[in-house]
């Protein structure tokens, strides 16, 4: 089976962002990056796909060329070859040209289902995968969290507002991963020396075909400091009050 998983890189958790002198992006002076945490997911079920069912998995990737750190992290929990789609300007493209790019290049490798991430943990769309799909032309289902896949054809289960739906599907598709899909391996040291043998291929990233743009980028404001109303009981009605009368979620 041709399984390829689509990873984004973004910045830590960990960061505390300041906007750029031009308002329109995020300052990059000291920005640490890690793999979109849904993505991790992502390239944890198609290295268990690859083991059950056979094949190669292809991590794919747009960005710099810095990405290849990234990539092989993927590549030492079990991926066997990495590509990056390279683009300086990767930020600045919409989920559009992003989803554009990618697929051009799934056709180009010939892939029998892709996996990405539910929602990149940057931008929080959940909208590449969707687009994706529907630019291919394959079936797609998002939020999952089982998964039973055949040659030719699979059944997924996915979150819903009302519950869990059951979806049977015919292969090539792309699934969107659920955090409770799977638990991501650790890589162990054998993974990490393989990886730096396992082959990361780079190309230009088609040029960007935006439909959105960013205008302003701002912080959310400064959250008020907290406030002692009383103690124990006492300080019941005064609670109230405040949420009730300031907080309004009475």
């Amino acid at each position: 089976m041709n399984i390829v998983a689509c990873m984004k890189r973004v910045p830590t958790t960990e960061l505390v962002a300041k906007v750029g002198a031009d308002g329109k992006h995020l300052d990059a002076s000291g920005v640490q990056y890690m793999v979109s945490f849904y993505d991790e997911i992502a390239v944890e079920e198609a290295v268990k796909t690859k083991e059950k069912h056979g094949g190669e998995v292809t991590v794919l990737t747009l960005g710099p060329s810095d990405a290849a750190k990234e990539l092989r992290e993927c590549l030492a929990k079990g991926a066997d070859k990495g590509v990056i789609l390279t683009d300086d300007s990767w930020s600045d493209r919409d989920a559009h040209s992003t989803a554009e790019a990618l697929k051009a290049k799934i056709e180009e490798l010939g892939a029998d289902v892709v996996f990405c991430g539910r929602v990149a943990t940057d931008r929080d769309s959940a909208s590449v995968g969707p687009m994706l799909a529907t630019m291919l032309g394959w079936a797609c289902v998002t939020d999952v969290v089982e998964l039973d896949l055949e040659a030719d054809k699979g059944t997924a289960k996915r979150e819903a507002d009302g519950g869990i739906e059951t979806y049977a599907f015919a292969l090539p598709a792309v699934i969107t991963c659920q955090k409770d899909l799977n638990e991501p391996r650790y890589a162990g040291l054998k993974g990490i020396m393989a990886a730096k043998k396992k082959p990361i291929d780079e190309s230009p990233a088609p040029a960007a075909s935006n439909q959105a743009e960013v205008l302003a980028l701002e912080l959310p404001p400064a959250r008020p400091d907290g406030r002692i109303l009383g103690e124990g009981a006492a300080a019941v009605p005064a609670l109230i009050d405040a949420l009730r009368n300031e907080a309004k979620v009475l």
